[in-house]
């Protein structure tokens, strides 16, 4: 009776040891796809604002209080209607000042010319009289052209899309007080990185999406693009026009994808298959084969293969780097997602 217990129990031993060895030694499991047939496209990502194509930003260019407003957002207006004014007081004080110093110089000049006529004073006397004069008078009409800049104009005809700033305010030079544009036609001025930029041409079709209209389908066309990028944000910008019934308005974000080719009836594989243009494919033994191919357009979630596989091969996905030339694996279909 011992001796059967101690078989047994050998038996069980055994029998674990063994099967931790095929636990262990078993083949590991991978997930494959196949290649399909579809569009591929390549896309440029950015991100873009839209904008008017005709508009214009109205700033002050003095440091002065605020008077007067317009209250004119959202109005038609045209070129050189007030919109605002600053306080002038202090500059019109110094105008009426030069101007008294205007009509004293006038009366010093004719008196010097009755002088000289009857030789009571030099030549130079009267010349100094003269200069003075025109000095003060430069500065009078320097002073009157200086009055313009606290009146703020239209400087084209269009709709004020906005206006900030309130009566009492202090303008700051370079402060945007009025945006003016047409509401149409709109566009999208994209900032694109100097890497995309060489594969951006004129007429690409864009791909937008928008948070104020999710899951809705907008499209814009690249315009122009800006001859100087930025160095320091290494980007250029991209002008892209939008459709005359677009829902976007003036001000919003959206991401765009700029299609730069695209190709229909292609061979595509999931692009986390790939590493660079090696793909660990299964043999009719499920044994790893590494492959290289040839592919060509490179989308986000598919890249196209143009040569070195066909529709049949089991392709592992995700590709997988520790797997090695001839190794058995296990394999389950996987979604190519």
């Amino acid at each position: 009776m011992r001796f059967l217990k101690l078989l047994i129990f050998v038996l069980l031993i055994a029998g674990a040891i063994a099967g931790s060895l095929w636990w262990f030694k078993k083949p590991p499991e991978v997930q494959t796809v196949m290649p399909t047939t579809g569009r591929a496209a390549e896309v440029v990502y950015a991100t873009a604002v839209v904008e008017p194509v005709r508009w214009a930003k109205v700033t002050s260019i003095i440091r002065e209080r605020i008077v007067s407003l317009c209250g004119c957002e959202g109005d038609q207006v045209q070129k050189g209607d007030q919109l605002a004014e600053l306080d002038s007081g202090d500059a019109r004080a110094t105008l009426a000042e030069l101007e008294a110093r205007q009509e004293l110089a006038q009366s010093d000049k004719e008196r010097a010319l009755q002088l000289l006529e009857r030789r009571v004073v030099s030549q130079q006397v009267y010349d100094k009289a003269q200069n003075e004069l025109i000095r003060i008078n430069a500065i009078t009409a320097a002073q009157k052209e200086r009055l313009r800049d606290y009146v703020i104009v239209a400087p084209m005809d269009g709709m004020v899309l906005r206006a900030d700033g309130s009566v009492g305010e202090v303008a700051e030079p370079g402060e945007i007080l009025f945006w003016i544009g047409q509401p149409s036609p709109l566009q999208l001025v994209a900032e694109v990185n100097e890497e995309d930029i060489p594969k951006v041409a004129k007429g690409h079709k864009a791909l937008i999406r928008a948070d104020a209209f999710p899951g809705k389908e907008l499209t814009a066309e690249v315009a122009s693009i800006t001859p100087k990028g930025d160095p320091v944000l290494k980007n250029y910008r991209v002008y892209l026009d939008l459709p005359e019934d677009t829902p976007l308005r003036i001000g919003m974000t959206a991401e765009i994808n700029i299609v730069t080719s695209e190709k229909d009836d292609a061979l595509l594989l999931p692009t986390a298959a790939f590493d660079g243009s090696k793909l660990l494919t299964l043999d009719g033994d499920n044994k790893i084969v590494l492959l290289e191919v040839e592919t060509g357009i490179k989308g986000t979630r598919a890249t196209e293969v143009l040569k070195g596989i066909t529709g049949d091969n089991r392709v592992v996905f995700p590709y997988n780097p520790d797997l090695a030339e001839g190794q058995k694996v296990r394999p389950v279909p996987g979604d190519g997602k």
